[in-house]
């Protein structure tokens, strides 16, 4: 059966997810600087063309953020991730540069900004599942990093919470790259639908001209 993109992503029932699209994740502030070289390879670009799509249908853009407090409190120390990032020169913190996205990302007065102090999903510990209920969404498109750990936990959660779940393959990233490669065809295209992220922009002007 054909696959109706324009039903799947039609911009009233569709929600662009930005996930740790942040200075110190991906940025010039990061901690992990494969990840960050990935990024920088073309997934951001990819994700700003994204979101200047959304913000041009009116698809409502989440950006969703992991953040420390400076004492750490409340914060995950339970896997070698957190105490890696909690370690590192550029930790998260509330308020740092780290913490905030990446300048590239254009932001709109529409956008939401959720943040989160523990977990490794941006369901774990905020409003996404409330907010996107009360805004009627019915699909995810999955956007950022990293397909190693939050994008797999997006997916996972979403799905859970009976969202359709859309991946933009050129718009997330991971390390190793083959890596990547094995996630998308053996986890995330069981789960999810992969598309390109031209594919999405292509529907979504198609619906707003």
């Amino acid at each position: 059966m054909a696959l109706d993109l324009a039903a799947l992503l039609a911009p009233d029932k569709c929600a662009l997810i930005t996930q740790e699209c942040q200075r110190g994740v991906i940025g010039d502030r990061s901690a992990l600087p494969e990840l960050a070289a990935n990024a920088r390879a073309g997934m951001v670009d990819a994700v700003v063309g994204l979101v200047d799509a959304a913000h041009a249908a009116d698809v409502q853009v989440i950006h969703c953020l992991a953040e420390r407090r400076i004492d750490g409190r409340g914060a995950n120390h339970n896997a070698r991730l957190f105490q890696y990032m909690g370690r590192s020169e550029f930790a998260l913190h509330q308020g740092t540069d780290a913490a905030q996205l990446v300048p590239e990302i254009p932001l709109d007065d529409r956008d939401i900004i959720l943040s989160r102090l523990h977990g490794l999903s941006p369901f774990q510990g905020t409003e996404l599942d409330s907010i996107l209920r009360n805004l009627g969404i019915a699909t995810i498109v999955g956007v950022g990093v990293s397909v190693n750990v939050a994008i797999q936990n997006l997916a996972f959660d979403a799905v859970n919470a009976a969202y359709q779940v859309v991946i933009a393959r050129d718009a997330v990233t991971g390390f190793p790259l083959d890596y990547v490669e094995q996630v998308f065809e053996h986890t995330l295209g069981g789960i999810t639908t992969l598309l390109e992220s031209a594919q999405i922009r292509e529907t979504w002007q198609q619906a707003s001209s």
